[in-house]
């Protein structure tokens, strides 16, 4: 009970439910005390953002190129194709759903929320791009030159801004999103875009089946095996996933899952393929991020960004997603500052997307480590149709 109490989702719960009492109650005075706390802590967190995008891109990077083999980069050109290729499905499907939603973008008797009494700017160490390019260049240099030294440095400065992430961002987010829900709550919004929330979730959801499917489909043609033995032996780790919403967690029952997939998968592919798409396979996670944004933007900004905007989101997105760090949330916090650079949400833009996706991270989560399966069964095929034995796909990721 204690360990449910304790999760991210139950904490994120329980801020939106007091938020939204306090809102619904509080006066002025109090949402005085409210805007300006959440503006102090939206700025601690986009301070973050650079760190994060700087400590996962760019070891992400030198780990890949030290073991730059043909096979590795079968891997993650395939994980990224994967995740780019449920974006741009999400894309397509926000653009068709989405307008027909009964979404109120001008919504009359509002009230306004006082201004910020006491301003604590937090400015970012370099803009989001900069961060972004720095991050590819470092990475890509490091693993050019063999600079070990430096490569093991991008490790640890890794772990630092994990540290960060758990130990102050994620604590901090129940206390932020009480206070967005407050605020959303005192001007009337959030009463009136309650259903909308609901739908998007259960479309998302609708999305990973249909996603799924799709890859478990190629992957069944590609290796000529039959994707349903695969599948049918992933129901432990997808309901595991939803559990702890983290593909790292799941790792251990992933692997017994697709080892009980003899039949379709080659042994040294399921050692080789399930450990490494638990975290660069984040098809769920991407599609779920791709049709919230899109949402959040026609519900706070009254349009969804245009085609060319959300095309550069989905292509970046990707890439940010190879790097996440691999705790709950990992993608969208990984990606704040797209959502914020690209797509130019703002602080309350960015608590609903970090709000709402938490909530049903368990389930994109679930998605990519069922969807893992599918990839491995294209690794088989690979090694298969070249005709590359088990030592030799050894030796090939070993080099």
């Amino acid at each position: 009970m204690k360990k449910i109490l304790t999760s991210l989702p139950v904490r994120l719960l329980i801020g939106v439910i007091v938020g939204i009492v306090i809102g619904l109650i509080a006066n002025e005075p109090v949402m005085l005390v409210v805007v300006s706390v959440k503006y102090i802590l939206n700025q601690l967190i986009l301070f973050c953002v650079p760190l994060i995008i700087i400590g996962f891109i760019a070891p992400a990077i030198t780990k890949l190129g030290q073991n730059a083999t043909r096979l590795l980069g079968v891997a993650v050109a395939i994980a990224y194709i994967s995740s780019l290729g449920a974006a741009l499905f999400s894309m397509a499907a926000g653009y068709g759903i989405i307008p027909h939603l009964s979404i109120v973008t001008e919504v009359e008797g509002l009230k306004e929320l006082p201004d910020v009494v006491f301003q604590l700017d937090i400015p970012q160490i370099m803009p989001v791009m900069s961060a972004l390019v720095l991050s590819l260049m470092l990475g890509l240099a490091a693993t050019w030159t063999k600079a070990d030294v430096f490569a093991k440095l991008l490790d640890e400065f890794q772990k630092i801004v994990l540290s960060i992430v758990t130990k102050i961002v994620i604590p901090l987010l129940p206390v932020y999103i009480a206070f967005t829900f407050c605020a959303l709550a005192y001007e009337g919004t959030i009463t009136v875009q309650l259903p909308v929330f609901i739908e998007i979730v259960l479309i998302v959801m609708a999305g990973h089946y249909i996603w799924l499917a799709l890859l478990y489909l190629i992957g069944g043609i590609y290796s000529g095996k039959n994707p349903f033995d695969v599948l049918k032996n992933y129901g432990p780790a997808y309901l595991t996933a939803v559990g702890t919403m983290s593909s790292a967690a799941t790792l251990a029952v992933a692997l017994r899952c697709a080892r009980k997939s003899k039949k379709a998968l080659r042994e040294d592919m399921i050692d080789f393929g399930i450990p490494l798409f638990a975290n660069i396979h984040l098809c769920g996670s991407v599609l779920t991020e791709v049709f919230f944004v899109m949402t959040i933007s026609k519900i706070l900004y009254g349009s969804i960004p245009s085609l060319g905007t959300m095309v550069l989101f989905c292509v970046l997105l990707g890439v940010f997603a190879v790097g996440a760090p691999g705790v709950p949330g990992g993608t969208v916090m990984a990606s704040l500052g797209l959502i914020t650079g690209v797509l130019g949400f703002d602080s309350m833009g960015t608590a609903l997307m970090l709000t709402i996706f938490a909530l049903q991270d368990s389930f994109g989560t679930a998605c990519n480590v069922t969807g893992d399966g599918a990839l491995t069964m294209i690794l088989t095929g690979y090694v298969q149709r070249r005709g590359i034995k088990a030592t030799e796909a050894d030796m090939k990721v070993n080099q």
